[in-house]
């Protein structure tokens, strides 16, 4: 059976098909956003564009006594704007010819349009279904950072994203990047000025003070990862230069926590590290340390309503899911600093709904079975979420 016969037989199949051949690099959605509006007007169901070019849809309740909930996907691919001519590689993956396939995140976008497009037409109560399509989630993220959320309602937000069917993230880590400058108040020559005693060189400093400092994890919580610090690279004259005594120096390091708490620790050891150095080195040299917050933690919530109905879903359907944390960041540390329309605080998660692997990359694939079954699994989580 070819891809032809796999998407005739299965309408979400040919949907995320037709999306992922709608090229959308980072910054150029444009057409996979029409696309979208389209799908959702040819079914009765409104979708409108935010002022950065999101693309925002609502079924509206038929209960209020009950919770809305927000599905949350991202547009944008890895590649460029050349054609998509997806294929069925064995019996079960997906692949694109000669390119990136998309499928992070177009089959997140995928499985939340075709729920929205079963939940239109059916008669169950619920408390509405928001979708939010963002722009920009690989490159910059600058989608969700130019939303309105005065326009979400949804406390409860899952995030389409993760890549694996089964996997509930309930945190995730920050990113922070640490930048330390050294400077020694005397250089010279490496021959003339070596014995001079107040002339030390920035290059042996770095090492020394690298050498004290954190690397690796710094905390970790039942097996996770939970805040960890890695060096990025040292910088310190000129490998072909040998015969100056440097006078600068500068090191970087990524700082990733999932606790605002530990992170707050691992920086207070690292700014007691560099003083230290100074009281050291005195008016010898002195070592600068300064921190620039990239993304913001996304913490574990006490809230475990989404947590208890996944694992339930995945129970009624049969199916191993995965309740953990990661060590990386997505939207939903966005959306976890961010009050919806109603000011709540939003809790989001992120969930997988297909098994996506080589993401990124010309063998990437996607298990079309897995899609179908992380359906399943969307339907049954919103069924017991409205019970």
């Amino acid at each position: 059976m070819g891809i032809q016969e796999i998407r005739k037989e299965h309408e979400l199949v040919d949907l995320f098909c037709n999306l992922a051949e709608i090229p959308s690099p980072s910054l150029h959605e444009e057409k996979v956003s029409e696309w979208i509006k389209n799908y959702c007007a040819e079914r009765g169901i409104h979708a409108e564009n935010d002022t950065y070019g999101n693309v925002y849809v609502n079924i509206p309740a038929t209960d209020s006594s009950k919770q809305p909930m927000l599905l949350s996907a991202h547009m944008d691919v890895i590649g460029d704007d050349s054609p998509v001519v997806s294929y069925l590689d064995g019996e079960d993956l997906i692949r694109a010819e000669d390119r990136t396939l998309g499928g992070d995140d177009k089959a997140g976008v995928a499985n939340a349009l075709y729920f929205a497009a079963q939940l239109a037409k059916s008669d169950m109560k619920h408390g509405g279904l928001e979708l939010f399509f963002t722009r920009d989630e690989e490159s910059g993220m600058s989608g969700i950072h130019n939303a309105d959320f005065k326009k979400l309602h949804s406390k409860y937000i899952l995030v389409c994203d993760s890549d694996t069917l089964g996997q509930l993230e309930v945190s995730g880590a920050s990113y922070t990047l640490a930048t330390i400058k050294i400077k020694s108040a005397k250089g010279g020559h490496s021959g003339i000025d070596i014995g001079d005693k107040t002339r030390h060189n920035a290059a042996k400093l770095v090492a020394e003070l690298v050498n004290n400092l954190p690397q690796g994890v710094f905390y970790e919580e039942n097996g996770f990862v939970i805040t960890s610090c890695n060096i990025g690279g040292i910088v310190a004259g000129k490998l072909e230069v040998t015969n100056i005594i440097n006078t600068d120096a500068l090191v970087t390091y990524s700082i990733r926590s999932a606790s605002r708490a530990k992170e707050a620790e691992l920086k207070a050891e690292m700014e007691a590290e560099v003083q230290r150095f100074n009281d050291k080195y005195a008016t010898l040299a002195h070592a600068e340390l300064t921190f620039a917050e990239h993304l913001p933690p996304f913490e574990a919530s006490n809230d475990k309503v989404i947590p208890e109905v996944f694992k339930k879903a995945g129970a009624n359907l049969g199916l191993d899911v995965k309740v953990s944390s990661f060590h990386a960041g997505a939207e939903t540390h966005i959306y976890a600093n961010e009050t919806n329309a109603n000011g709540e605080k939003f809790l989001p998660y992120l969930i997988g709904l297909a098994t996506v692997c080589n993401m990124h990359s010309r063998e990437e694939n996607l298990d079309y079975k897995s899609l179908l079954k992380g359906q399943e699994l969307l339907s049954e989580i919103f069924k017991i979420f409205n019970a």
